[in-house]
């Protein structure tokens, strides 16, 4: 293309820009990242990953599926297999953001339309901003630990409060949610700098956790040798089918705006390398490290104590109180931010361009995340997994169906990067097709919940969503499309 500038590895720029920045479909914080400005390395990534993995809901991911029925072990492999699963489709929509510089409600526009791509970059930010209400939540329970731990009577100081929750945790919810909204409104370059640092701090301090408790329990505890309810893999099946689509659906939302941190990317090979080597290991690593942790409490405290807060609240010394619900505050601000705000503060921008900056989005997804009561969310484990996780984790896919479908298929990795940002360009309206698309894989991977006889497809909510969107969306796409695509130069 005439405006486009290409590297030999690929990545593309556009030479000039007052033309999108004329257009209403246009600010600031959607505009494609100069190559000058492609500055994330292999390390970047690996951290981003390390940080987003090494939060309380990671820690006690185990805990839902062992209360299901499975032993340690096959809560382990069921979450190194899912996360293992959930990286493809990760970096095949990590590719356009690296090549266009683009975040991921521009990448949408290519298959959904400039309109039609609020669809899938809304659905998107509802179930970020339910993300974001649960993070603040655990951050929030944190400062309140630490805050008992300094003022005696905190707890109780301010009356009974409401909803079954003391007014102080209340206060504390709401100045950790304060802390997240300072961030957003300082930007992408304080994110990365805040990950950089959280994601081996964070690691320190929980090794360090582990060494305490298993040095105190003299072992590893009782729930390494429990052996679990299901002695067959028939009898394992039923179980862990939904189990491995809900932990594809933990990272779901990320393998839909990965284009969000990719947009920065100095190369395809440098973010592929930092996510590969972080994703899957550190999930698992970080689940193990809870497994073990918590069977230990099983001898020191005679109960299995599996929330990090709660456990750190039995040290009776105010400095290590002090210092690991620090640690849990850096490791929930650090996810919260990069997998919970990023992308609905761009996907609410996408929507109202000229009156949403990415701040201004930020602050309607802290709204929403309270909104949407996280605290009756985390109120129960199988909940939390089985209807939270795996119902989202449909709709999710679905969306990814279409965008990989379009983009490496349909389009060959080819877009016009000036026309995502124009009224008039070839990505004008709205694309019925691809709305249709993701239309029938919802209502396949939702359908069980209403109709009994296909209730089984509901276990495999992800996959189903996945599959049936990507496929109507092949069929559906005009084959004009691709040949234009074919003929245009690489």
């Amino acid at each position: 293309m005439p405006n486009e500038r290409r590297l030999a590895d690929g990545r593309v720029e556009l030479v000039d820009t007052r033309r999108i920045e004329a257009s209403a479909l246009y600010n600031p914080d959607l505009a494609p990242v100069p190559l000058a400005r492609r500055n994330w390395t292999t390390y970047n990534y690996a951290a981003l990953w390390v940080s987003m993995a090494h939060c309380i809901p990671t820690y006690m991911l185990a805990s839902g599926l062992m209360s299901a029925g499975m032993n340690w072990s096959q809560a382990l492999i069921t979450i190194l297999l899912g996360n293992t699963i959930v990286l493809v489709p990760i970096l095949l929509n990590s590719h356009p953001g690296t090549k266009y510089g683009i975040p991921f409600p521009v990448f949408a526009r290519a298959a959904y339309g400039t309109l039609g791509s609020n669809v899938p970059a809304l659905m998107r930010a509802l179930v970020a901003c339910g993300w974001f209400g649960i993070q603040a939540w655990i951050g929030g329970e944190a400062l309140q630990m630490t805050f008992r731990t300094i003022i005696p009577g905190w707890a109780t100081l301010l009356g009974p409060g409401v909803a079954g929750h003391t007014t102080t945790e209340w206060i504390s919810f709401l100045l950790f949610w304060g802390l997240n909204v300072f961030i957003i409104y300082r930007g992408m370059d304080l994110l990365r700098a805040v990950e950089n640092w959280a994601a081996p701090f964070v690691l320190v301090m929980t090794g360090a956790l582990l060494w305490w408790a298993v040095s105190k329990a003299n072992g590893f505890g009782p729930l390494l040798a429990q052996p679990g309810k299901f002695h067959t893999f028939g009898a394992f099946l039923p179980v862990f089918i939904p189990s491995l689509t809900a932990m594809i659906g933990y990272w779901a939302t990320l393998s839909l705006n990965m284009p969000d941190f990719t947009r920065f990317g100095r190369s395809q090979r440098e973010q592929v390398i930092g996510q590969v080597v972080a994703l899957p290991t550190t999930m698992s690593l970080f689940a193990a490290m809870g497994v073990m942790i918590t069977s230990a409490t099983a001898i020191i405290y005679g109960q299995s104590i599996w929330d990090p807060v709660q456990l750190v609240g039995r040290f009776s010394s105010p400095v290590i109180v002090a210092i690991s619900m620090f640690t849990v505050v850096v490791a929930t601000l650090a996810v919260n931010i990069a997998a919970n705000v990023v992308s609905p503060a761009n996907d609410f921008a996408n929507a109202f361009p000229r009156f949403v900056s990415f701040k201004t989005g930020g602050l309607i997804t802290g709204i929403l995340g309270i909104l949407i009561q996280p605290w009756r969310l985390l109120a129960d484990a199988s909940g939390y997994i089985f209807t939270w996780l795996l119902g989202y984790s449909g709709g999710l896919g679905s969306i990814a169906g279409v965008l990989i479908a379009d983009y490496w298929i349909v389009r060959r990795r080819e877009l016009r990067l000036e026309d995502l940002y124009l009224e008039e360009g070839e990505y004008r309206g709205w694309n019925g097709r691809a709305i249709a698309a993701t239309a029938i894989g919802c209502a396949l991977a939702w359908g069980g919940l209403v109709i009994p006889a296909i209730k089984p497809l509901y276990d495999y909510a992800w996959f189903v969503g996945f599959f049936a969107a990507g496929l109507a969306h092949l069929a559906l796409a005009p084959r004009s499309t691709r040949r234009a695509t074919r003929a245009r130069p690489a």
